[in-house]
């Protein structure tokens, strides 16, 4: 089969979430520029609505919703250069499992990629274990790559599948601060960027939230913005049980004029955003790359069940009440950087050395078959589950599966025309509209 590397690569993405989707479209549009791209959905809880699709706004050439059997199966080495997968861990390595088995024997096979969609604070060997056998495991920042490869070394398995990139959609302009005696033509806008799992008590969601109101009422001259991730009904990587809207609601006094829910693309949020403020959200470091005033809460404490610890030494970490009174928090330079954050850095070499590995190996002339850590004899208790909760037997061959019902058949086929005819569809400002994805029946 001779070298492809004079012709755009041809990518697939495999995600099952908004956020993730996000994360693996917009990395392999940066790894594997000018290629096709083609999208597809992991079935599952957290599968992204049209609404969702829409505010992520990545641009594909196909978009399918698919079982991990179904794509093991799609996969094959003469349709993709590259497979990015922009899943959960477990996904991730029943997915390794079954392209493994799917392209045993072959000389020829698709580079293989994956990575994490943003901070990571919590199951850091877990989810780097179930990474590995990647053919690129990339991670975000320094800071990352070195705990990365010290858990691989630490197992005695390869860590040359780990390389330093960014995330990437760190974008967006440069925040302007309001030159003091000129008036705005927009009041100054606080964001609290909400998580769906981070507080997970309705006593702590409430705290802040009420906060939120208070700042708002304390200072009538600013705009109070409270960011939501999804609408009561959809669902997002982490489970929300308690959402913001419904909580708001039941306020006693509601919310004031000058405090307000919203949804949409965060950039386009933090376009008009002069302080940011969240629990542990990844909306931090997008704020920070554009030097917009963050501050990381410190109201319930600072916990690793947060997630703000990840922001110890940032100079980031405030309460409400400090905010109230007008603190702005400066962030440390060194820190920033080790983050991979850098709002007067070369954020445009960050990919560089990422591109380059993908392009070696998309131009090799054979690949050696895929070799996660995990297998039958390293976990034998722990992989078959793994596998089976993705279709896939202790080999990661496709199981076999009964007959689908007439209708739910029917559906699953509606459903890709309408995501595959909303691919060609036509585009908005460079955004891509997505047809509805239907997923009822019982998590088709």
């Amino acid at each position: 089969m001779p070298s492809r590397t004079h012709s755009p690569p041809r990518v697939a993405v495999l995600a099952d979430s908004d956020t993730r989707w996000k994360w693996g479209a917009l990395t392999a549009h940066r790894i594997a520029p000018g290629g096709r791209l083609d999208g597809f959905l992991l079935r599952g809880r957290a599968t992204p609505t049209v609404r969702q699709l829409a505010e992520v706004g990545v641009r594909a050439d196909a978009l399918t919703e698919v079982t991990g059997a179904e794509f093991v199966r799609t996969a094959d080495r003469t349709r993709y250069d590259v497979i990015v997968l922009s899943c959960v861990g477990g996904a991730v390595q029943a997915m390794v499992h079954g392209l493994a088995r799917s392209w045993a024997g072959q000389r020829h096979r698709p580079a293989v990629v994956t990575g994490y969609v943003g901070v990571v604070y919590e199951k850091l060997a877990d989810g780097l274990l179930l990474r590995h056998g990647a053919d690129v495991v990339l991670a975000n920042s320094r800071h990352d790559a070195e705990r990365f490869r010290d858990v691989y070394r630490g197992v005695g398995a390869s860590a040359g599948s780990v390389v330093e990139c960014a995330l990437p959609f760190l974008d967006g302009a440069r925040y302007a601060p309001a030159v003091p005696g000129e008036v705005q033509d927009r009041p100054y806008t606080v964001v609290f960027a909400a998580q769906p799992s981070v507080p997970d008590s309705r006593a702590a969601r409430t705290h802040l939230l009420k906060r939120a109101a208070q700042h708002a009422r304390l200072h009538p001259e600013r705009e109070v913005l409270i960011k939501l991730r999804s609408k009561p009904g959809e669902h997002t990587t982490h489970i929300e049980e308690l959402p913001y809207q419904k909580l708001a609601a039941r306020l006693p006094d509601g919310l004031p004029d000058n405090c307000r829910l919203v949804y949409g693309h965060m950039g386009e949020v933090l376009d008009h955003t002069d302080l940011l403020v969240t629990v542990s959200s990844t909306a931090a470091l997008e704020s920070l790359h554009r030097a917009i005033p963050t501050a990381v809460l410190t109201d319930l404490g600072i916990r690793e069940a947060l997630g703000n610890h990840h922001f110890l030494g940032s100079g980031c970490l405030a309460s409400w009440d400090q905010l109230d009174a007008g603190h702005l928090p400066e962030p440390d330079p060194t820190w920033t950087a080790r983050q991979g954050v850098a709002a007067d850095g070369p954020y445009e070499r960050a990919f560089d050395a990422a591109r380059e590995r993908v392009a070696d190996l998309v131009a090799a002339p054979e690949l050696p078959p895929l070799a996660p850590y995990y297998t039958p004899v390293t976990a034998p208790g722990y992989l078959p589950g793994i596998l089976a909760r993705h279709g896939l037997d202790p080999t990661g061959h496709p199981l076999p599966h009964a007959a689908e019902p007439r209708e739910a058949s029917a559906l699953r086929r509606a459903t890709r025309n309408a995501m595959r005819d909303a691919a060609r569809g036509a585009y908005r400002h460079g955004v891509q509209r997505v047809a509805p994805v239907i997923r009822r029946m019982g998590q088709l």
